[in-house]
C-alpha cells in the first residue's frame, strides 16, 4: 500500500481486520496493518468506552469519529482489530457523549 492508501476514504464506513494463519502463529492482514498505522500516525485518541475494550478516535481530516473494536471476542485478545464509523446511538451508549 502507498501512504495515501492508508488514510480513510470519505466513503468508508468500516475497516475489518483479519488474522492469517502463518505457521504456528496468526499474523494481521493488510487491514490490521492499516488500522495500526492509522492509530499510531493519524487518528487522534478521544476516549475508552465504559468496558475499557473499545477505543474512540477522531480523524483530523474530516472530524468523523471511529471506534476500534474487536469483533471476534471468542479469540485470544478479542481477535483482530476493526475500525467502525461511530453513529450517534453508539457514541451515547458506549461513551456517554453526544455528537
Amino acid at each position: 500500500m502507498t501512504l495515501k492508501q492508508y488514510f480513510i476514504k470519505q466513503e468508508e464506513k468500516q475497516i475489518i481486520g483479519n488474522w492469517i494463519a502463518f505457521g504456528k502463529q496468526d499474523v494481521g492482514d493488510d487491514a490490521c496493518q492499516r488500522i495500526e498505522w492509522l492509530i499510531e500516525n493519524h487518528l487522534v485518541f478521544v476516549s475508552h468506552d465504559k468496558s475499557g475494550w473499545n477505543t474512540l478516535y477522531k480523524d483530523p481530516a474530516d472530524n468523523r469519529l471511529w471506534e476500534r473494536i474487536y469483533l471476534q471476542s471468542e479469540m485470544h485478545g478479542g481477535g483482530p482489530p476493526s475500525l467502525l464509523l461511530v453513529n450517534k446511538k453508539r457514541l451515547e451508549e458506549g461513551y456517554g457523549a453526544s455528537l
